[in-house]
């Protein structure tokens, strides 16, 4: 069995050719650059398909399917992206275009759901009941899957994790809302916390790894100035997990998933945020005095979890 799985994301559309064994035999990318057409990045994502089965050495009709996941909120009664503001599309008939210019039948889904489906298969999740995926970007995605199935709600938006309120009346959030968990856990809200404490710490260690502009603080800038001594980084990383913490626990507490799994480049820090992490949800879940209890792990397929879950959305 052959299958595709296509990442679409706000920089590439990443292809692979998929065996049953979840390996990735070939692999084809297009940028996406966000600024055309929707026709346009429509005919890239076939492109980039059909270089994928070349790739493998295959012909199209070896291929079971296509799965695809992308940005935004996905109707899959009607194969429809119903909106998705970083590519620009409103109402795009996805399913039915992949299937005309491909020749296969197209299974899409949002692409947190996707990756979060990856891991379980091939990934941290391994066939977990239930499993949890989160994704600490850009924003902080998520993905639910309950008995073997992507969990989407009833009207397909299910699993906005990031989107799940730790501090009332708080920071403003991309959504609307104020005080999501995405803006204190995600990546971007790490280097805003950084840059504050910067400006309030003018003798910082932090100025010194970012050459003295602020505006090159990252998402390592406040744990290297904690390895290096620097009480203001310290402070930085330490808020910093104690906000992961509080929305994993939430995940724990609502889902009691037997793996929770979180991704995203941050988790390169290993055990330095996995520890404390493992250490605070332990302290504060409402299952502390169940045996069992959910395993946290960092996330093991990284880009390649995006291709994998969707090549597998045929098998839903």
């Amino acid at each position: 069995m052959y299958t595709i799985g296509i990442d679409l994301g706000g920089t590439n559309i990443a292809v692979g050719v998929v065996n049953e064994k979840y390996e990735i035999v070939a692999r084809a990318s297009r940028k996406t650059r966000t600024e055309r057409s929707t026709d346009e990045i429509l005919a890239d994502m076939v492109g980039a398909a059909q270089d994928a089965v070349a790739n493998a050495g295959l012909t199209m009709d070896q291929i079971d399917w296509v799965g695809v996941g992308s940005p935004g909120t996905i109707n899959l009664d009607t194969g429809y992206i119903e909106y998705a503001n970083n590519l620009h599309f409103e109402h795009v008939p996805l399913k039915a275009y992949m299937e005309e210019k491909l020749g296969r039948p197209c299974y899409i889904n949002n692409d947190a759901n996707v990756a979060a489906y990856g891991e379980y298969l091939a990934g941290s999740g391994k066939n977990a009941e239930p499993f949890v995926a989160v994704t600490l970007g850009t924003g902080v995605g998520g993905g639910v899957i309950i008995d073997g199935k992507i969990f989407s709600g009833c009207n397909f938006a299910g699993g906005e994790l990031g989107h799940t309120v730790i501090v009332a009346n708080g920071e403003h959030c991309s959504c609307g809302r104020f005080g999501c968990w995405e803006a204190y856990a995600s990546a971007t809200a790490l280097i805003r916390q950084t840059k504050a404490a910067m400006n309030a710490n003018p003798d910082s260690v932090m100025w010194k790894l970012c050459d003295g502009d602020e505006n090159k603080a990252s998402g390592r800038t406040a744990f290297d100035a904690m390895r290096a001594g620097d009480a203001a980084g310290k402070q930085v990383v330490d808020t910093y997990i104690a906000y992961i913490g509080e929305g994993l626990c939430n995940m724990v507490n609502i889902f009691q998933p037997e793996v929770l799994c979180i991704g995203g480049g941050i988790c390169n820090e290993g055990e330095t945020l996995m520890a404390p992490l493992r250490k605070q949800i332990e302290e504060i879940r409402y299952s502390k005095f169940s045996e069992k209890q959910t395993q946290l792990c960092r996330a093991e397929l990284g880009n390649d979890a995006g291709i994998i879950g969707a090549a597998m959305l045929g098998k839903l």
